[in-house]
């Protein structure tokens, strides 16, 4: 049959195309129509999933987040919750009649000035109606949990100095004192970012709370003896008798890096039973077995590579006998883990080299089998009845709710496509190449949007924190949004370089605590070769590359730019060089103690780990230092010493802190005008003079 040409339809399509818009650059004010999905929750018969968006208030400068759920189909996404209260937490009672959620005001406030408020439970009636305040505590509900027969919420809730003081007050009557008290601390660990100072006076405690009567029963912290310990991390048991937590009962808890893993019968009065003492991971999560006679958990490595920690999955009888590890051989980081209805395995992410994917390990041990498939890379997964779903996001991307249906991710929500569908974002390509003494290292490439192959970029090498975290195919819309960044990079013209060097995770365990003890080396060496490789490739400038980062980010920075004159321009966010000025004056002090020693043992490692500050006349490059007034996790000072240091040696230099703000930032307004003076920064040392 010939081919032959329909002109009407031809004539129809053409005019449609010259119609649609030209789709446009990502800018920084983009940031006010960005969403953030997170926190998923499946309702017990697996119909629905509840799921938290995070979107911004632009007149109150706030960050909102309100309770959605969407179904299994993908069919209907329903808000439940609205601005201006902000509502996190979702939980599905066990008998699927209730969603929970945490709330500071009720559901129809019309402001959200109210000081010193505390978040409540609410409850929404699947049934329907409006939704409806269930707890009015005093304490500040930090987590909280259905029991198993839907008649019970477990509670770990933090008394106040403020409560302490009333409850001696004859009947509240006395006024408050105006002045704020002096902070007393006896704590090895006396300092945390956003929490601030830390006394122990009032740690978190565990109470059972009633729905029927709303009686709330003390669980933990009763007695003398143990009102100083501090639990968290609470999980009930299946059948509702028991609850797991974790504490440590250790006489100097803060410099041990373990945990203590206790059981007790959920009543108040009973004693808490020892099961398990295990060293530190990042982030604990208690699981049950479904006969209850397991209990599943993380577990870090020895004190000494707490900062380097590639956590395992591990289980433990509760009755009591040793535990074992199941993700021995697999030499990467577990998280989110959970057991599958029958009990014999469980599922878990993974984090591997750029990606992260769902995995299961049979309880009984062996290999760890990979279950989910594709691109989509997963930062949080949840299950009920039946159906697996997972926050996941793509390079293009960002993270959204998916089902998943044997091991294949099915987009459920679709917050940002609107967004997307306006932008042209720059492609994403992987890079491997091989440091100076061989060692192989990867990491993304971000191109311009307009890229053109043979034509030398402009290229900023933009380095993620940690350093134990990597940069992975994920367009992220969060609170730290890396890729985001780069990606508004891309659109100002630039190549942009993320560099997964030493001392990063996803490569295992050795290659993670390779740097220990031995900073600014071979994280260096890795960043550079990074730039060279970019050069050799013919897509960066070797005249016009800059670098920059966030955190141990911007303490790369200032290594790289003390230890090589390439580069152009720098920007050191909430970064530090003089790491002796670090100890006691931020968190890391365990850290500190079990890697490096303390300054007066080991003089010389802390001077050579500070050698841009005392080496700041090597720096050449124009500077500017960036970070949060609040920040306890790499305080400003680390930022102001470098300032000073550029500017005593007149190189090109300057300062911007961020009042009120901490080691991440949740202020818009703050947020955007970060964004801003990137790029004007950048400009103004890499396109200047061409």
């Amino acid at each position: 049959m010939p081919f032959r040409t329909y002109p009407t339809l031809a004539l129809f399509l053409c005019l449609t195309s010259l119609l649609a818009p030209a789709k446009r650059l990502l800018v920084p004010d983009d940031i006010y129509r960005t969403q953030e999905v997170h926190e998923a929750r499946v309702s017990p018969d697996g119909k629905w999933i509840a799921y938290v968006v995070t979107t911004i208030d632009r007149d109150a400068d706030k960050l909102r987040n309100t309770i959605w759920m969407v179904n299994w189909e993908g069919t209907q996404d329903v808000q439940l919750t609205f601005s201006p209260v902000t509502a996190n937490s979702p939980r599905w009672s066990p008998d699927g009649k209730y969603l929970s959620f945490l709330a500071e005001a009720p559901a129809d406030a019309k402001s959200d000035d109210k000081e010193d408020a505390k978040s409540q439970v609410w409850l929404l009636d699947r049934r329907g109606g409006s939704p409806r305040q269930l707890t009015d505590v005093k304490s500040e509900i930090e987590d909280y949990a259905w029991s198993p027969d839907s008649k019970r919420l477990l509670l770990t809730m933090q008394e106040s100095d403020d409560e302490a003081d009333e409850a001696k007050k004859d009947g509240g009557k006395t006024p408050k004192p105006k002045a704020p008290k002096p902070i007393v601390t006896e704590r090895y660990h006396f300092k945390e970012d956003i929490e601030g100072y830390l006394t122990g006076a009032h740690p978190p405690h565990l109470y059972l709370f009633t729905i029927e009567n709303k009686k709330l029963e003390p669980l933990t912290g009763t007695h003398a003896d143990d009102k100083t310990f501090a639990e968290r991390d609470a999980a009930w048991s299946p059948d509702g008798s028991q609850i797991a937590f974790v504490s440590n009962h250790a006489k100097e808890p803060d410099q041990t890096g373990t945990e203590d893993i206790f059981v007790m019968h959920a009543r108040g009065g009973d004693a808490p039973r020892l099961v398990h003492t295990t060293f530190s991971p990042n982030g604990q999560r208690l699981e049950w077995s479904p006969d209850g006679t397991l209990l599943a958990f993380l577990q870090g490595f020895e004190p000494k590579f707490n900062a380097y920690n590639c956590d395992r999955l591990a289980v433990v009888p509760v009755a009591g006998g040793s535990a074992r590890v199941l993700t021995e051989k697999l030499d990467r980081a577990a998280s989110h883990h959970e057991f599958t209805p029958d009990g014999s395995a469980l599922t878990f992410l993974v984090e591997d080299d750029q990606h992260s994917y769902l995995s299961k390990v049979a309880v009984s041990g062996g290999t760890a089998e990979r279950v989910s498939h594709g691109d989509v890379v997963f930062n949080g997964v949840a299950s009920g009845g039946g159906h697996n779903v997972a926050v996941g996001a793509t390079d293009q991307s960002p993270f959204e709710i998916y089902a998943l249906e044997n091991g294949e991710p099915r987009k459920l929500t679709s917050h940002n496509d609107d967004l997307l569908s306006e932008l042209r974002l720059g492609a994403v390509e992987d890079m491997n190449f091989h440091s100076k003494d061989g060692t192989e290292i990867h990491g993304l490439l971000i191109k311009p949007p307009d890229y053109v192959a043979g034509k030398k970029y402009p290229t900023i090498l933009w380095i993620h924190g940690g350093p134990n975290g990597q940069d992975e195919h994920a367009l992220d819309f969060g609170l730290y949004p890396l890729q985001l960044e780069r990606q508004l990079f891309a659109a100002r013209g630039y190549a942009v370089l993320a560099i997964n060097y030493r001392g990063s995770s996803g490569r295992g365990a050795e290659f993670s605590r390779s740097i220990w003890g031995d900073w600014g080396n071979k994280e260096v060496a890795d960043l550079l070769a990074g730039a060279d490789y970019a050069v050799k490739q013919g897509i960066a400038d070797p005249d016009r590359l800059g670098i920059g980062g966030w955190s141990y980010g911007g303490i790369l920075t200032d290594y790289t730019i003390a230890s090589d004159p390439r580069f152009k321009v720098a920007m050191s966010g909430a970064g530090s060089a003089n790491q002796i000025s670090m100890f006691g004056s931020d968190q890391y002090v365990l850290q500190y103690q079990n890697e490096l020693g303390p300054p007066w043992k080991n003089e010389a490692l802390w001077i050579k780990l500070s050698y841009p500050f005392f080496h700041a006349d090597r720096i050449h490059t124009p500077t500017l230092f960036m970070g949060g007034q609040n920040d306890f996790n790499v305080p400003i000072i680390g930022g102001e010493q470098m300032y000073e240091s550029l500017r005593t040696l007149g190189v090109p230099t300057q300062l911007i802190v961020y009042p009120t703000q901490f080691h991440i930032f949740t202020r818009p307004s703050y947020i955007h005008d970060r964004l801003e003076r990137y790029g004007a920064w950048f400009d103004k040392y890499l396109k200047a003079s061409h």
